[in-house]
């Protein structure tokens, strides 16, 4: 009898079904009810995940999960939680326990992008008008509760769940996906210098987290997605029925994909981050060469 060869590799670890499958995992996503969150949220379904969105307005999540749970392997369930309240945080891990007993994935993508303020000046009076005057402390608390301080009172408030999801699956290390943006690696304020501030700060707190949580023994991998143009709520301003948005202009023929992102774009890139288990503390630009 032949004997079996030591390198042969087994073949269906590679098929894609095995390499990007979600199935039996459990996801929880801040502001899935349009945009960027109801993308992720469709593509862990569709692959078999149970896909908890939540945000403010019930009406959104609520429509999303009715309609994008339709013909997926997994489900997407609708809850409500505010991301910059804490005691709202806290009823979300207890509603959220009702249901499961570890979480596997979380997004962190709820987000704001604040006021604008005009950077342009023929003279120093006049700049300093613009910015002093045309901004305020209330907008940068805001942007910065929001966009930043959430994602780390989320992460520290789900710590104990992704622990579990970590300690009780073989070759599996639970993940937390911050969705960033582009905005935070420019130099360029694009007339909203708290938002890119904002992004540039959560950037950074993807990285620390990684860090701490590696450095006190905790199996759970942290990434951000740093998005540029993409069709949603933020971009357009409005949704359709079905929560996507479409950016009607032709602005963006020029970048190597000729358009803005689309739904399966963000769906390609949050699959790699969350599924890979050797990709942590990483900050992935998505924007088309912009």
């Amino acid at each position: 009898m032949a004997s079996q060869n030591p390198l042969a590799n087994n073949n269906a670890d590679f098929r894609l079904e095995n390499l990007f499958s979600t199935k039996g995992k459990t996801a929880l996503i801040s502001g899935g009810g349009s945009g960027i969150g109801l993308y992720i949220a469709q593509a862990l379904a569709v692959n078999g995940a149970r896909v908890y969105i939540f945000s403010r307005t019930p009406e959104k999540v609520n429509r999303v999960a009715e309609t994008f749970s339709q013909d997926a392997d997994g489900k997407i369930i609708a809850l409500q939680g505010d991301v910059s309240s804490k005691e709202s945080i806290k009823s979300l891990v207890e509603e959220y326990s009702k249901h499961e007993d570890r979480l596997d994935i979380l997004v962190n993508n709820a987000g704001i992008a604040g006021s604008t303020v005009n950077f342009g000046a023929k003279t120093a009076d006049e700049l300093s008008d613009n910015l002093f005057n045309g901004d305020s402390f209330e907008n940068w608390e805001n942007v910065m509760r929001t966009n930043v301080a959430s994602a780390f009172f989320v992460s520290a408030a789900f710590i104990p769940l992704l622990n579990k999801s970590s300690e009780t699956q073989k070759d599996w290390s639970a993940t937390i996906l911050n969705i960033t943006s582009i905005s935070g690696s420019l130099k360029v304020s694009q007339h909203h210098p708290a938002y890119n501030c904002s992004k540039s700060s959560a950037n950074l707190l993807t990285k620390e987290l990684a860090n701490e949580l590696a450095l006190n023994g905790f199996k759970i991998r942290v990434n951000a997605i740093a998005p540029g143009v993409f069709h949603s709520e933020m971009t357009t301003g409005s949704s359709a029925p079905n929560q996507k948005s479409k950016i009607e202009n032709d602005k963006y023929k020029s970048l190597p994909s000729g358009r803005p992102g689309e739904d399966r774009d963000m769906a390609q890139a949050a699959l790699f981050l969350i599924l890979d288990q050797y990709v942590n503390a990483q900050s992935v630009i998505v924007d088309g060469g912009e």
